[in-house]
């Protein structure tokens, strides 16, 4: 049986990371991509256990004291976290475990397993980053102002990762990332 593996992924917002990881999930077998925890109220639309697991404030304080959680963070006055015990599951059926989380969490992880591959995306450059979010046309100039600044710190963040991609193109960033994992999964 393949080894089980966990990656965590982070980078910008408009760094391509959602693409990326929508693609590994076509090309690697038995990827699995982990579904947060959040105390926010379901999103028109959005199905508990599918888009995330909704909790309320007391069940996520207990996953946190139970240590339930690989980790966590408090955003815009909802906590939102990765349940350890899903992860742990699909490791131990060999699945390679793909999480989209922040550098924050990133390192949460990694403290917590030692093992995770901590994976980094990059913009080509801020100006292409930027760019990108101006072309989503879905931010406010605010927004774009806050994210390039956030872009900036996890910028300055990359080198602690276990591996780098700077996705300038997303067919070979896509291939890389996919011989990345496919290379882990063999060790």
């Amino acid at each position: 049986m393949r080894k089980g593996n966990l990656f965590v992924i982070s980078g910008p917002s408009g760094a391509g990371k959602g693409t990326l990881v929508a693609r590994l999930l076509e090309r690697v077998p038995g990827a699995w991509v982990s579904i947060s925890a959040t105390t926010r109220a379901p999103r028109d639309g959005e199905v508990d256990g599918v888009h995330y697991l909704f909790k309320t404030d007391a069940e996520f304080d207990a996953l946190i004291a139970s240590g339930g959680l690989l980790e966590w963070a408090s955003v815009h006055d909802h906590k939102y976290g990765t349940p350890r015990s899903l992860v742990e599951e699909h490791m131990a059926a060999g699945d390679q475990v793909i999480l989209e989380i922040d550098v924050q969490g990133a390192f949460q992880v990694k403290e917590k397993d030692p093992d995770a591959h901590l994976v980094f995306i990059e913009p080509p450059s801020l100006e292409e980053l930027e760019h990108r979010l101006r072309g989503r046309g879905t931010e406010r100039e605010e927004d774009i102002v806050l994210r390039l600044r956030n872009a900036e710190l996890e910028l300055s963040r990359k080198m602690e990762y276990d591996i780098q991609f700077v996705n300038d193109d997303i067919d070979v960033c896509t291939d890389e990332l996919v011989a990345y994992i496919e290379r882990q999964a063999t060790i």
